[in-house]
């Protein structure tokens, strides 16, 4: 499936000039949505690859894709199966459901077969955020060599946000077992739209980003993706527990950098630093009070990420 595929606008949040948008189907018939761009001038310094986090989608990522072209890399985003503009896997699209993370790889290798390396110039480099970062985990823990190097932004290494996690394994495992793992979590109340503001939230202390992506799902509701099912609380603890064994990170051969965030309380901080001090081909660094969405954030905090990036990967005309 590569037919033109709808990109969304709002008007604090134009698509980028120049785009190419489509999708690509993996091998077990699921097809994923994809935006890619070229610099308008000069030349080619590598295409950056951008992977979302659980409920992102590509409009979110049109700054980010505006930085990168502006330092000479071609860009290409994904929206990963079940989410975005992407195909969904439940009757009910707005349940957050995957079967076993293990299938986001087959999201990754039709994107890369079919979208990046026919027609977008090498070298290859990975920009990616939380969930889309331990995917990315995954792809170099099982030998993946597509990429240069990963630049790995709050990595999904372990959950902040959730109490007793021992507990909470063990009962997603449970009602996973006995046939509930297309359920969506418990949770509190799920808040409309119209009630969610910007005090209080935990993922960017910048009002004004924080605003933009609320009026891309407010738009364009048809992106949302709501809470997550138990099935993929159980996958994500699977894979979550995998890239923990000590011998995952020591086994890891790919070139990465890996940034935290000093104030994060969705993923675990102190489990990035733990992984990045056993990496032997790459390191971490933290940005003191960030919160999660660091390149949502504010430029105090999303300078310093950008200049993090211009110094690792090579090429970038800002370095």
């Amino acid at each position: 499936m590569s037919s033109q595929i709808t990109l969304y606008s709002t008007k604090d949040n134009p698509v980028p000039e120049g785009a190419v948008s489509g999708a690509v189907t993996a091998t077990d018939g699921v097809w994923v949505r994809f935006a890619r761009w070229r610099p308008e001038r000069g030349g080619c310094n590598g295409t950056v690859c951008v992977f979302p986090g659980r409920t992102e989608k590509i409009e979110k990522y049109f700054e980010t894709v505006r930085d990168l072209l502006e330092r000479g890399f071609a860009v290409a985003v994904l929206d990963w199966r079940g989410q975005g503009g992407s195909q969904r896997l439940l009757s009910n699209p707005m349940k957050g459901h995957i079967r076993d993370f293990a299938d986001y790889q087959l999201d990754l290798d039709a994107f890369l077969r079919e979208a990046i390396l026919p027609d977008m110039p090498g070298p290859y480099f990975a920009l990616a955020h939380s969930m889309g970062a331990s995917i990315l985990l995954d792809h170099a823990r099982r030998g993946g060599h597509a990429f240069e190097r990963m630049f790995l932004v709050a990595p999904m290494l372990d959950l902040s946000l959730v109490k007793h996690d021992i507990a909470a394994r063990r009962l997603a495992r449970t009602l996973a077992r006995i046939g509930l793992g297309r359920a969506y979590v418990p949770t509190r109340r799920v808040r409309p739209l119209n009630e969610v503001h910007f005090d209080g939230n935990r993922l960017t202390s910048d009002a004004t980003r924080f605003a933009r992506n609320l009026t891309i799902t407010m738009e364009h509701p048809q992106l949302e993706v709501g809470p997550p099912t138990i099935g993929w609380v159980r996958a994500a603890f699977d894979l979550m527990e995998t890239l923990a064994e000590p011998a995952t990170a020591r086994a890891i051969r790919q070139p990465l950098l890996m940034v935290a965030a000093g104030a994060d309380k969705i993923v675990s901080t102190p489990s990035i630093e733990h992984f990045g001090m056993r990496l032997l081909a790459g390191a971490h660094i933290v940005i003191p009070g960030a919160r999660h969405e660091l390149l949502q954030e504010r430029d105090v905090f999303r300078e310093p990420l950008l200049a993090a990036f211009d110094a690792f990967i090579p090429g970038s005309m800002a370095a």
